[in-house]
């Protein structure tokens, strides 16, 4: 009798198939891993991002510097001794100063002095050092700290607002130039001050400065109004 045999294939599974899933201690591994990765990363990025703040912060303020360096290499011309740099400051001191209660100046000389002086620093102004910071310049007169206080510090507003009037005025001898006139428009604010110097010189409660501001890191440079130009035929104030 013939007997019909059975056929093997392969010789049959030798083993049981494998699960595919890991073992938890292995996610564990993988996870922890992955989670070293993620901060390695943002660890990096953020060194990387204060790096590049420092580096920046640096930059702008050795540029600031170097436009402080030339505007006071200004006051080592024989004509301007007695002019001072102090701190983002440029005080004229007694070169010019305005008579006792009154906002216009001791002399004609003073106002000279101003339009010689301001369109030498205007000059620098627009190099690439100093204006790629220089946010505005506020002219600050000084008044009495002793007296009424408000009117002591309207005359100061009057002092400040005063030395734009001899900035702008077209009709001078030696009147400025009309892009430097224009600048000054632009540019230039005014303020007032009757309380905030300790000399005890009265003559220091007559001067007048020029505060120079710089934008800080990060912000946009003020997109400046194209304002008509004044032909300064009218100051604002009454001469006295």
């Amino acid at each position: 009798m013939i007997g019909i045999k059975s056929s093997r294939r392969g010789g049959g599974k030798e083993e049981a198939e494998k699960p595919f899933w890991i073992s938890f201690s292995d996610l564990m591994t993988a996870l922890m891993v992955l989670f070293l990765v993620a901060m390695a990363v943002a660890l990096i990025a953020v060194t990387h991002s204060e790096l590049t703040k420092d580096a920046d912060k640096n930059a702008r303020d050795d540029t600031i510097k170097s436009c402080i360096a030339d505007i006071k290499s200004l006051t080592d011309i024989p004509e301007f001794k007695g002019v001072s740099i102090r701190g983002y400051s440029i005080d004229f001191g007694t070169l010019v100063l305005f008579g006792n209660d009154k906002h216009i100046f001791e002399s004609s000389a003073h106002d000279r002095f101003v339009r010689k002086f301001v369109p030498r620093v205007l000059e620098l102004a627009r190099s690439e050092k100093c204006d790629m910071w220089l946010k505005r310049v506020v002219v600050e007169g000084f008044a009495s700290q002793t007296g009424d206080y408000l009117y002591n510090l309207n005359l100061s507003y009057l002092r400040s607002q005063r030395v734009l009037c001899v900035l702008l005025d077209s009709k001078a001898p030696d009147a400025i130039s009309a892009a430097d006139r224009k600048m000054v428009q632009s540019l230039f604010l005014v303020g007032g001050s009757s309380f905030n110097t300790t000399a005890g010189d009265p003559s220091q409660m007559r001067r007048v400065e020029l505060k120079l501001e710089f934008r800080d890191l990060g912000t946009e440079k003020d997109k400046h109004v194209d304002i008509p130009l004044d032909p300064g035929v009218k100051c604002p104030n009454d001469l006295r």
